[in-house]
Formats: structure tokens, C-alpha cells, sequence
């Protein structure tokens, strides 16, 4: 069974528990603070979009929660991470405007919206990280996402992501 799913009658179901939650915001947070990053929020969202955890470390300004959710919820809605989704539409901005406006501008198409997969690769959640530069938040999530004994979609953070 994986770490951060929950288990009925034997069988693996796709969500997110709240401990799963809990152990990848703790973990990206101490990743944030082992790497020296700016001041973080971290939210864990499951596969309707819906916050199942957040955590906002002091100093973090106002306007980050709904960062972290537009770059978790916009991973969710595309089905692909954050990345890919600048990687990809970023040559396309009629088509990324277009995004923006069918989901109400919740979607935040920068580095740090990081899947949630469990050990058959169904998408069971999706992390968000703000707070310092776009890479070091994915790098972050990645770090919460696996300590937890889930899979992340990307599964690395950028080479260079400290600078």
C-alpha cells in the first residue's frame, strides 16, 4: 500500500490523507529552511481541487495561498505539472490566455505545482509551493511529495534549481 493513501477492505483508494498531507508540507517546509529559501507556502490539494492541508511559514505574504493553490489546482486541471504546463504553452499565449480565462484566473502556470501520484500513477492530489524562485518551490514539493512515499510528476526538480 502507499504511504499517503488510504486503505479499505484491502484495497488501495485514490486520496490523499491527511497525514500524507501533513508529511509532505512539514518536509517541503524543512527543505525551504535547509536551502535558506525566502519564506514558503505550501498547500496539498486532492484530486477534486479541494485543500486537504496548507501551511504558511511567517513572513510569507498574503497573496501566496492563492498562489500555491493556482499553481497546484492549474497542475490538476491540465494533468500535468506546472512546468510543463509553462514548457508547453508558453510559445501558445492565445491558448495559455484562454486557459486563464475558462478557470476563473486560478491557474498559476510557473514551476511549483507538482502531481500527486500513488503506485499505479493515478493522480491522487497535486502540491503547490510558493515563496521563493519557481524552481527551489518545485523543489521543495518534490522533496514533501516523496517523503511522504508518493510519486511526483516531475519526479526531479531542475538541475540547477539553487541558482
Amino acid at each position: 500500500m502507499v504511504a499517503g493513501a488510504a486503505e479499505s477492505k484491502g484495497t488501495t483508494l485514490t486520496t490523499l490523507t491527511l497525514d500524507a498531507a501533513t508529511t509532505i508540507i512539514d518536509v517541503a517546509l524543512a527543505a525551504g529552511r535547509k536551502a535558506k529559501l525566502g519564506a514558503l507556502t505550501v498547500v496539498v490539494l486532492d484530486p477534486g481541487g479541494h485543500v486537504v492541508a496548507l501551511k504558511r511559514e511567517d513572513g510569507s505574504s498574503i497573496l501566496r495561498p492563492e498562489i500555491a493553490m493556482g499553481k497546484a489546482w492549474g497542475a490538476l486541471g491540465m494533468g500535468m505539472s506546472s512546468r510543463a504546463i509553462q514548457d508547453r504553452l508558453g510559445a501558445r499565449p492565445v491558448f495559455l490566455g484562454a486557459l486563464a480565462t475558462a478557470s476563473g484566473g486560478r491557474m498559476i502556470p510557473v514551476p511549483g505545482g507538482v502531481l500527486v501520484k500513488d503506485e499505479r500513477g493515478a493522480i491522487i492530489g497535486a502540491v503547490g509551493v510558493t515563496g521563493d524562485t519557481s524552481d527551489a518551490d518545485e523543489y521543495c514539493a518534490i522533496a514533501g511529495i516523496d517523503a511522504a512515499g508518493l510519486s511526483a510528476e516531475p519526479a526531479e526538480p531542475q538541475t540547477n534549481w539553487a541558482g
